[in-house]
This record gives structure tokens, C-alpha cells and sequence, in this order.
């Protein structure tokens, strides 16, 4: 099954990051916005089978806002307020998952399953 989907994990908590808002991008146009739920997963793929097509992405993630509302105190400015990543598209038959590991001071990312 061809899609996209995300997921983000707060690995100061160690724990799936619910709450986190999000934004698919292409070409600087939103396609989606959305949260995180508590599984800190999306309800829905971001995009699935004709809505998919080659290019570049890029998905925006708010984890300023996200840690803020945890509590957690942030220095001003924060040191990652929205953490975006720019990926591409090549097969769009394919699955393609794009999570976030993240803590107020560092991320990764990589292509998931």
C-alpha cells in the first residue's frame, strides 16, 4: 500500500509525543495539517495513492509549542522551535514513513517502515 505517514517520539520522556502539530508541505503550499495523537501518530495517512506523487516534501513539526505545553522551560528563543524535514518522493507506489526523535535541544529522523 502506497502512502505517507509520521510519527514523533520525545525521547526526553521517553515516550510517544501526543499533541505535536504538524504540516505536510510541497512547493511552500500546505496539503495537510494535523496533530499527533497519543500514540503520537497521525488518525490518517498524511497522503495515500493518487494523492501521492514524485517530488519534495517537506513535513514541519511545532515542538516549541510542544514542550511548552508539557511544562518543560525553554530558552528564548528556543533552540528548535519547528523542526522541519525536506525529503523526496521517488516511487509513488511505495510506503514511505518519516519519523521524529526529538528532545528540546536534538532530532533525527530516518526513512521508516
Amino acid at each position: 500500500m502506497s502512502g505517507l505517514t509520521t510519527h514523533v517520539l520525545d525521547t526526553m520522556h521517553g515516550r510517544p509525543a501526543a499533541g505535536v502539530s504538524l504540516r505536510l508541505l510541497r512547493d511552500g503550499a500546505i496539503l495537510v495539517s494535523t496533530a499527533t495523537n497519543a500514540d503520537g501518530r497521525c488518525d490518517a495517512p498524511l497522503m495515500t495513492g493518487e494523492a501521492i506523487a514524485a517530488g519534495t516534501y517537506r513535513l514541519e513539526f511545532e515542538v516549541g509549542a510542544y514542550y511548552r505545553a508539557l511544562g518543560v522551560t525553554l530558552p528564548e528563543p528556543a533552540f528548535l522551535e519547528t523542526v522541519g524535514i525536506d525529503f523526496g518522493i521517488a516511487d509513488v507506489g511505495a510506503h514511505y514513513h518519516v519519523p521524529l526523535l526529538v528532545s528540546p535541544f536534538a532530532y533525527s529522523t530516518y526513512r521508516g517502515s
